[in-house]
């Protein structure tokens, strides 16, 4: 199905018994919280609503003792994996993997649960929100009105019939460029994976990542954050976008260098930018923040009820439904 070598999901691992959750997107649902606690009464889940579980103390300190977790973006490597010799599964809610170390976990034998795309209505219908919010400034006019002036009139540009390109055509890319249909956009895709397939069906033109960034007029990125990709959309790489382009990342923090993206905006260099996936969260950088022509969301991608939901019942099943993860193998390929 994803056109690679794909891990054993085989269930070779009996029941868990002692469970832990310091994933806030889970605790903040209390309906995945009632359930969780149907099959595992005991289970310590943070409804607290504190992101303080990122750090590898705080996780050790949280998931000691526990056989399985449900994470988010809290950190999975050697240093926690040593100091937590019960833990035997780690379930991922959602589908971001850049915080967890798959040698890590094969050398402890500890398996992971997670399953790729259940969120990718809810990211692609956030960065399609973000393109037409950008393109007819909708941000910008929101923040005059509200700020006492009455501007008349703003002349934007219509999604219709714009160049499009998709950097990283997996899950959430497809389901972006799914949500364009209807909108007669010419699109242009970049994947270091062979998309053929997916291009024929739905009028993807395949381009290098040159020509992705010197045609887009909308430039939307769902990628994971590697060795590969991180910090990739330098100043340099920036300054060889359209001065009217509209740049979307839905995706993770760290692939765009925010201080550069911020001289760009401020000086029209680039028109537009939409960042929901910050290298530090919450942001810090004020005066990006601040840009007319910014608009930020705070890592909502899949901050809908119905993605939530599913994240959360996925999660629950990666108790059962897991395997021992394999460098360089799907989904860790890159690593």
């Amino acid at each position: 199905m994803h056109g690679l070598a794909t891990p054993d999901r085989s269930l070779g691992m009996g029941p868990v018994r002692r469970v832990a959750v310091p994933a806030v997107s889970f605790g903040q649902h209390a309906g995945l919280v009632a359930h969780l606690r149907t099959l595992y009464p005991d289970a310590r889940v943070n409804t607290e609503g504190v992101t303080v579980y990122r750090s590898e103390e705080d996780t050790i300190a949280y998931l000691a003792d526990c056989e399985a977790a449900i994470v988010s973006f809290e950190p999975i490597n050697d240093r926690v994996l040593s100091a937590l010799p019960a833990l035997r599964v780690v379930s991922k809610l959602g589908v971001g993997l850049d915080k967890i170390e798959p040698a890590a976990m094969k050398r402890h034998g500890v398996r992971i649960g997670w399953t790729p795309g259940i969120n990718k209505r809810s990211v692609a219908e956030l960065a399609f929100c973000m393109a037409l919010m950008a393109l007819r400034h909708v941000g910008a006019c929101n923040l005059a009105m509200r700020a006492g002036e009455r501007p008349l009139q703003r002349i934007g540009r219509q999604l219709s019939g714009r160049v499009v390109g998709v950097h990283g055509v997996g899950e959430i890319g497809q389901e972006f460029i799914r949500l364009l249909k209807p909108f007669g956009c010419e699109i242009l895709g970049n994947d270091i994976r062979d998309r053929s397939a997916f291009y024929d069906e739905h009028g993807v033109r395949a381009v290098s990542f040159d020509e992705l960034l010197e045609r887009s007029e909308v430039l939307s990125i769902h990628l994971q954050v590697t060795d590969k990709t991180r910090w990739l959309y330098t100043a340099e790489v920036l300054d060889r976008l359209r001065p009217d382009c509209v740049l979307i990342n839905t995706a993770r923090g760290r692939i765009i260098d925010e201080a550069a993206l911020r001289d760009r905006l401020a000086d029209g260099r680039i028109a537009a930018a939409g960042i929901d996936a910050f290298a530090v969260e919450p942001p810090e950088d004020d005066v990006l923040l601040g840009l007319p022509n910014f608009i930020a969301t705070p890592h909502i991608g899949a901050g809908s009820e119905e993605a939530r939901w599913t994240m959360g019942m996925t999660a629950i099943q990666g108790f059962a439904d897991n395997f021992i993860p394999e460098p360089g193998v799907f989904p860790f390929e890159d690593r």
